[in-house]
């Protein structure tokens, strides 16, 4: 008998605390949503790695496009909104908007990390890990791999996303898996300086040291190429002088071909 009114007493417990924690959690929401807009608070992760956004340029798009935000109930403004309005920048890879009791809008952000910087002439754009593109930025220049020349992906100004011919985005993220490739190797990743695109779309890697240009072809069978570099590097390179050969190509399957 004991032990059935002990588990009784139990769930009346679990009950009563339940019941008073979701009146605590709707009273208080009650009262945030009543509440007036203070101001806003800005969060940008990594913001001292990467300055592609900042807490002042949030705000300025928040005053501009979302202007009256402060001082209005904080159930009127739609934090939705306010997500889509940050998200749609295209540095920007993902927003939060939320209240705090003290009535301040705060907005956390995860900005877009690029892999590769793209210039042919004066036009440039990056792309990120997941080969989506985005326009340059005025106030903030990633350090990052700079693939030169004839780039074979179409994005005028101001594009942003993945590219729209199959082709490109293939050709993309081929680039991007090459540079993947570099960047888990303590040497290319210190040897390779330059990634640029000839005419005929073969793509040129061009070491720190020497005066080698590898013709390297499309960014295709990486591993399978690099292989060739090293070949190179150790059969054919020690028997010359320094500069004997000017080119190397080994875009092609089981061949390295040197030329002066």
């Amino acid at each position: 008998m004991k032990t059935v009114v002990r588990h009784i007493l139990t769930g009346l417990f679990v009950v009563l605390t339940l019941s008073y924690l979701v009146v605590m959690l709707t009273s208080s929401a009650n009262r945030r949503d009543s509440m007036s807009c203070k101001g806003v608070r800005v969060f940008v992760k990594d913001s001292g790695r990467i300055s592609f956004v900042t807490a002042r340029q949030v705000e300025s798009f928040l005053e501009t496009e979302m202007p009256g935000y402060r001082d209005k109930q904080c159930r009127e403004i739609d934090l939705d909104a306010i997500e889509s309005l940050i998200d749609g920048k295209s540095p920007v890879l993902k927003s939060e908007a939320f209240f705090t009791r003290d009535g301040m809008l705060n907005v956390k952000i995860i900005q877009r990390e690029p892999i590769v910087r793209f210039q042919n002439g004066n036009h440039g754009f990056y792309a990120d890990r997941q080969g989506y593109i985005f326009p340059l930025q005025e106030n903030y220049t990633a350090r990052v791999p700079i693939v030169v020349g004839h780039i074979p992906v179409t994005a005028g100004g101001g594009f942003k996303g993945r590219p729209e011919k199959e082709s490109e985005a293939l050709w993309l993220d081929g680039i991007i898996d090459l540079l993947n490739y570099i960047q888990k190797s303590d040497v290319w990743s210190r040897d390779i300086v330059q990634i640029s695109v000839a005419q005929n779309g073969d793509l040129i890697l061009i070491p720190r040291e020497g005066r080698e240009k590898f013709v390297f072809g499309k960014p295709d069978n990486v591993k399978e190429k690099f292989g060739r570099i090293e070949e190179y590097y150790k059969s054919v390179r020690p028997s010359k002088e320094d500069g004997y050969y000017s080119v190397v190509n080994v875009k092609y399957d089981g061949q390295v071909i040197c030329r002066r």
